[in-house]
């Protein structure tokens, strides 16, 4: 509700958007890549024997603007800015400089974690598309270089298969996973208790329930956007 009355720190907001976005973007391109390659490769080799090879682009579209590329963007996201969200915050609660914050008349909610939290849901949307563009791109070239699959028809196949949906869902789910990330990475990080060693435990369960809440979140929200039969792939064919 602060939020919404205009308590933001927007110089806060602007570096911790700048931290998630152009500062992530190289290790979620990397990634993306890598796994984009390694998922062509079983995909590719085994169409290619059952002669349905202009379904390739296709599949691969959509298990990436579906599943993965929001998937391993925000596990990436969190184990490199939610770590660093809870080891911060908490480092400056056990050093008592979120104190000095409320004697001085700021509110370390407003200050601290709404920039966040706003920086996240708008950077990990942005990161997942470019994570998806370069994920496609390196299974056409692997496609085409390896397996002599035409680039064309991987872009093609892949054209027709995806509807608008598939990519609204995927910032979707990328927005949620965002706000999951930062929340609890926050909420650990604030709440620290007990010295350095604190810090450490507070980091580590951050992380761990950040992944375990964004798979949950993951099998609802593909639960409740992707019901009944499928029928894109039928373009395909």
């Amino acid at each position: 509700m602060k939020a919404l009355k205009g308590n933001i720190n927007w110089r806060n907001t602007l570096q911790q958007l700048e931290r998630v976005g152009p500062k992530s973007v190289g290790v979620c391109l990397l990634t993306s890549a890598f796994v984009g390659m390694a998922f062509a490769i079983q995909f590719v080799r085994e169409f290619t024997r059952l002669g349905l090879n202009r379904s390739i682009g296709g599949v691969l579209a959509l298990a990436f603007s579906r599943e993965l590329s929001p998937v391993i963007t925000s596990i990436v996201v969190a184990g490199r800015v939610g770590s660093a969200f809870a080891a911060e915050l908490g480092t400056m609660q056990v050093s008592e400089q979120t104190d000095s914050l409320r004697v001085l008349g700021a509110d370390p909610v407003d200050y601290l974690v709404t920039p966040r939290v706003i920086a996240t849901c708008i950077a990990l949307p942005l990161l997942t598309l470019l994570c998806f563009t370069l994920g496609m791109a390196a299974s056409a070239l692997l496609a085409d270089g390896v397996f002599g699959v035409s680039i064309n028809i991987i872009l093609d196949s892949a054209q027709r298969a995806l509807r608008p949906w598939d990519i609204i869902s995927a910032m979707i789910k990328s927005q949620v996973f965002g706000a999951i990330i930062s929340i609890v990475s926050c909420a650990w990080g604030v709440t620290t208790l007990g010295g350095a060693k604190g810090v450490g435990e507070s980091t580590t369960s951050a992380v761990v329930i950040s992944l375990v809440g964004i798979f949950i979140a993951d099998f609802f929200l593909s639960y409740c956007f992707f019901q009944g039969a499928g029928d894109q792939l039928k373009n395909c064919l």
